[in-house]
Formats: structure tokens, sequence, C-alpha cells
């Protein structure tokens, strides 16, 4: 039987690639065919699509990736960059080990640690706390009391400092994550100075003269600052480690999209309780390296202005991003100390600095950079 393109016998069911008679009325396309009659235009193939056999597929090129990584991106995504800073702060005891170059260096590891935790929550999460300086005060007078009252070494009351911060985060948290962006940011500030004022009115914690007579986790100020970067690099990388993680990802979602990501099936509530915790316990623990290098704690340590700091550390390193809290908590603790000699107007020049920082670099210092895949 002859076709309608002037081919004789019948027609093969399924020909992927068959192509049609030159002449003749055109037939109902076949699924797998490509009637290309002449001078049709033959359609292009998206990017990215792949090509017949043999052939490779396209890389998509995306808006924004297309120009060259610069020498200084590419030395902020080095992964030897966190090493070096690490190195650095091994060695700075050789160049300086005066007792107040020691002091202020063991302050910027602990502000490190400080922002690494308010960065889970602020960074990862999204979650503007203004009062994390409660975490703080919690670990620093639970470990404080502790040792003082019952006579423990320092390092025997971290068990009982994790168990208070957690429970300190479900406490303040529980009612709180509900709310969002101004609302909770108020209400974090004011559970911030609510454990302040607490701890200014309680026989146990001291008043407002404090706890003093805290035993040291090292007596010489140079194996108590080792202690302290040892620490703190457990703790920067504990915090990156959970950014990377299954959680992490969580945080981000939550993070870019609270109700995007309760769509697609994150359980919203618990993934910001989580951050929270977390943050707790990094400010807990900060809290009892504090009492150590000092021996002593009062309600005036722990005011509105710390939580302030730290929040500025994370927003001048970047946000969720870990190396630029590690640089910006360094910024923020070493900044007001290489000003000391203006006297009265270092706070001012200290001020001006960080209004242009943000103004040259408004995503930070070292900012994040996001690896998803679309």
């Amino acid at each position: 039987m002859t076709g309608p393109a002037g081919s004789t016998g019948p027609a093969t069911p399924a020909e992927p690639s068959g192509p049609s008679g030159p002449s003749g009325p055109a037939g109902p396309a076949e699924p797998g065919g490509s009637s290309e009659p002449s001078g049709s235009a033959k359609p292009t193939k998206p990017a990215g699509s792949s090509g017949p056999a043999g052939s490779t597929a396209t890389k998509v090129r995306r808006r924004g990736t297309d120009r060259p990584p610069t020498r200084a991106s590419k030395l902020l995504q080095n992964r030897w960059a966190g090493i070096a800073g690490l190195l650095i702060a091994l060695l700075a005891p050789f160049v300086n080990a005066t007792p107040y170059a020691l002091s202020v260096m063991t302050s910027a590891a602990i502000a490190v640690m400080l922002a690494a935790g308010l960065n889970i929550v602020v960074g990862y999460c999204g979650l503007l706390d203004l009062g994390y300086v409660a975490f703080f005060a919690v670990g620093a007078y639970t470990s404080g009391v502790l040792a003082t009252r019952f006579d423990l070494p320092l390092l025997a009351t971290v068990p009982a400092v994790l168990v208070v911060t957690v429970v300190a985060g479900i406490v303040i948290g529980a009612p709180t994550l509900r709310l969002r962006s101004d609302y909770l940011a108020i209400v974090t500030l004011g559970f911030g100075e609510i454990i302040r004022i607490t701890a200014n009115n309680l026989d146990v914690t001291g008043g407002p003269s404090g706890i003093y007579g805290i035993p040291h986790l090292v007596e010489h100020p140079a194996a108590f600052y080792y202690v302290t970067v040892a620490v703190v690099s457990l703790a920067v990388l504990g915090a990156a480690r959970l950014g990377r993680s299954r959680l992490g990802r969580a945080w981000r979602f939550v993070r870019e999209d609270e109700d995007a990501a309760e769509a697609m099936g994150v359980h919203t509530y618990r993934v910001k309780l989580a951050a929270y915790i977390a943050g707790a316990v990094w400010g807990g623990l900060a809290g009892v390296l504090f009492a150590a290098q000092l021996s002593a704690i009062s309600p005036g340590s722990f005011t509105f202005l710390s939580s302030a700091l730290v929040l500025m550390a994370v927003v001048l390193g970047g946000m969720g991003s870990v190396p630029g809290v590690v640089v910006g908590a360094v910024v923020i603790s070493i900044l007001p100390e290489i000003l000391r000699d203006l006297a009265d107007y270092r706070f001012f020049l200290f001020g001006v600095l960080l209004i242009v920082f943000m103004l040259l670099r408004p995503q930070g210092i070292w900012p994040a950079r996001s690896r998803e895949v679309p």
C-alpha cells in the first residue's frame, strides 16, 4: 500500500528519527518523529539540554557568575584561611606576651565564641536577637555560683552550665519564637534585661556586687589564653559544621522564606527553637570562660551594650559567614583598644569607623557564599 508520502509498505509504529517525505499532505506528528517541511525554521535547543548521543550538556550560565573570580574572592574562599587564622592566634603571644595584651587577646577570643553562637541565631536562621547577653550571663552565673558555693573546680560546672543554658533557651525561646522581625527583637531585648535585673536582685547571685573569688581554669595567663583559643576553635568548627548540616540547610530555608519552608514540610517552629538552643549553649560556654578570666562577675557586665556589640560583630563580619563573624568579633574587640590613646574620643572614632565599614562593605567584611545548587 502506498502511503501519502510515496513510501511503500506498512508504516512502522515507532521510528524515533524517521524523516517525512518530501511532498504530500502532512500527517499527524509521531511521538518520536521530526517532520521538517522545507523552509520551516528548526527550533533551537535550550541551554543546558543534552544533545545527541555522544555530546555533552551545555553548562547553564547564571546571572552574576560569568565574571571570573577576583584575587580577593579567591583569598576569601581559600580553605586554608581558617588554619591561617588559628596559627595567627597561636603565635600572637610570641609577639606580645604582656598581661594587658594577653587579657585583650583572651577577651577577643571570648567575643569570637559569642559571635559564633549569635551567628547561628541571626546569620543562619534569621532571628533578630537583641538579648543574647542573657545566655552569656546565665552561663557565667551558673558556673560562678556552683564554683564558689560548693567549692567545685570550674571545669566540673560545665555539665550544669549546659543543662541550665538549654533550659533557658527553651524557656525564653518557646513563647517568643512564634513572633517575627521587630516583635521578636523587642521581646528578646526584654528577656535580656529581665535576666540582668534578676541577677541584680537575688542574694544567690550576690546582688549588685556580684560574685567574687571564682577559681581560674589555669593560673598562668598565657596558658589560659591557649585553653580559650582551643575551646573557641572547637566551638567555631562546630558552628561551621552545623551550618553545613541538614539542620543548617533548614535554618537557611527559614531565613530566606519561612512560609515557603513550612509549605515544603519544614517544621519551622522546631527548627527555630533548635537554633535558639544552640546559640544559648555557645553563649553559656562563653560565660564560663568569661568568669574564669575575670574571677569575678557582676550585673554590670551583661548590659544591652554587650548584646549590641556582639550583634555588630556578626553584621560587620558578614551574617551567616563563620570566618566573617570571627573577623568581625576580633575587629570589635581590638579596635577600641587600638584607639585607647585618644581617650574620650575613641568611642566617637570607633563609631565613625564602623559606619564607614558598613557604607563601603554593606555585605560584611567576609560575606557568606551560598553553595546551594539550583
